[in-house]
């Protein structure tokens, strides 16, 4: 009996001083009342959206149709090269593949985290500085894939998925950058120069999403410390803006040549 004792009050000790741990947490995805380090859920979080991100759905779609992406059109395994070279259809499916492959690590990391839905401004630093991070990973991995000797397409498809994921401090710059790619391509019909401008718009919206972000945080929200707590998400966005506008250097020689291709019109019927 003394034992029974004994052994319940070692084991009733061990379990309130791992409760009490610093940095673990119930592990959502176990129903054995395990425990799990969040540093490590941060870390496969990262290296899976790398990993996934790295996946290069262009040159499987043109090995699924007899040809190698790489040697045709552009050489570019993105969705626009897809498209021109196999067809239309084609080029949406990689286009819906790269996006989805950025945002489902994002989405699968937030829900994990307990950081996707929160008010940015209220959301601890960390967590939202190793939530982006997530999605940088995601996003390189389409740029530098692990699969490809680290060479890639340009990022757009992928980034404008893992921006959308991020409910809800980036689903509206996303979305804002959406309408300014439709709007860009219809008036100058030039994918790269559409993708450019929509690119460098997003950061100036995460700007101003974060000024009503803070007003929702309640009025002792100073403009300094909005800018300190919403760093993370606005250093994010000016990164991504500008390895896409790196990635898009050769468009850039072309376009300064007048040599970059543009989306032909459809003819008119009274043209016809």
């Amino acid at each position: 009996m003394r034992h029974d004792r004994e052994s319940n009050s070692r084991a009733q000790h061990t379990g309130d001083e791992g409760s009490s741990r610093v940095g673990y947490v119930p592990c959502p995805v176990k129903s054995t009342g395990g425990r799990f380090d969040v540093g490590w859920t941060w870390f496969f979080c990262i290296f899976g959206a790398y990993l996934v991100g790295s996946i290069p759905f262009g040159v499987v779609i043109g090995r699924f149709k007899g040809i190698d992406i790489r040697e045709h059109g552009s050489r570019n395994i993105g969705a626009t090269n897809v498209g021109r070279v196999l067809g239309r259809r084609w080029g949406l499916l990689c286009f819906a593949l790269d996006m989805g492959k950025g945002a489902i690590p994002v989405v699968v990391a937030g829900l994990l985290t307990d950081t996707i839905g929160r008010n940015p401004v209220d959301t601890p630093t960390a967590s939202l500085w190793l939530w982006l991070l997530v999605a940088i990973a995601a996003f390189c991995g389409h740029m530098y894939s692990m699969f490809l000797n680290f060479s890639g397409g340009k990022g757009v498809a992928t980034a404008f998925g893992v921006l959308l994921a991020m409910w809800p401090i980036l689903t509206i710059p996303a979305l804002v950058g959406l309408c300014v790619w439709v709007a860009t391509l219809l008036t100058i019909r030039i994918i790269s120069v559409s993708s450019m401008v929509a690119a460098v718009s997003i950061p100036i919206v995460t700007l101003i999403v974060l000024q009503w972000f803070g007003s929702r945080a309640g009025g002792d929200v100073t403009t300094g410390e909005l800018l300190m707590r919403g760093s993370a998400p606005l250093a994010i966005t000016i990164a991504i803006a500008m390895l896409i506008l790196w990635r898009h250097r050769a468009n850039i020689r072309r376009l300064l040549n007048g040599e970059e291709p543009t989306i032909r019109r459809a003819p008119s019927k009274s043209a016809e």
